[in-house]
């Protein structure tokens, strides 16, 4: 994750439609976001950033098949090859015998991968540091846009200007 450094605007939105009815009328005026802070997920927003669909399913799915793979492995190893069993008059290489060790297994490796995968994906972990807020009222009731002013040719102004008219309801200026 990258350090915030330099001069923002922030643009303070007191409804969730708002702000994300602002940020195509911002982008098509010129404006580069740099990212929008909400107290709950809004539907829409990535793709109205201009965010690629996100591939997380797809390492989801890979921990799956790897947590089934494995579980099926032991199990098939230990109960058939290494310490055969008869339990129940019933054949030691049973699969149906091993399906809810083989799901509960897969949820296991799942839900591990995903949680590695996020620390990982967002920069987290122990020994981070985490960039200043740009608002505290982010997390409670307020939604922040938060515009670098580094990778804009428009002016504070020309920016504040086109905060106000897309809804805003105040804009800061903020200093990392």
């Amino acid at each position: 994750m990258a350090e915030l450094s330099g001069k923002y605007l922030v643009g303070v939105y007191d409804d969730d439609d708002t702000v994300l009815h602002a940020v195509p009328k911002l982008r098509k005026a010129g404006v580069k976001i740099k990212e929008v802070y909400s107290p709950f997920p809004i539907h829409g927003l990535d793709e109205a950033l201009g965010h690629p669909r996100t591939r997380i399913g797809i390492a989801a799915f890979m921990f799956g098949v790897t947590g089934c793979c494995c579980v099926l492995t032991l199990m098939i190893w230990t109960m058939g090859y290494d310490w055969p069993m008869i339990i129940g008059g019933k054949d030691p290489l049973s699969i149906p015998n091993y399906i809810p060790i083989t799901f509960e297994g897969t949820v296991l490796f799942t839900a591990f991968g995903m949680v590695i995968t996020f620390l990982i994906s967002n920069g987290l972990g122990p020994g981070t540091h985490f960039h200043p807020r740009f608002d505290v009222r982010a997390t409670d009731n307020k939604f922040i846009m938060a515009i670098e002013m580094s990778r804009n040719s428009m002016t504070e102004e020309e920016i504040s200007r086109a905060l106000k008219d897309s809804g805003a309801e105040e804009v800061n200026i903020k200093q990392f």
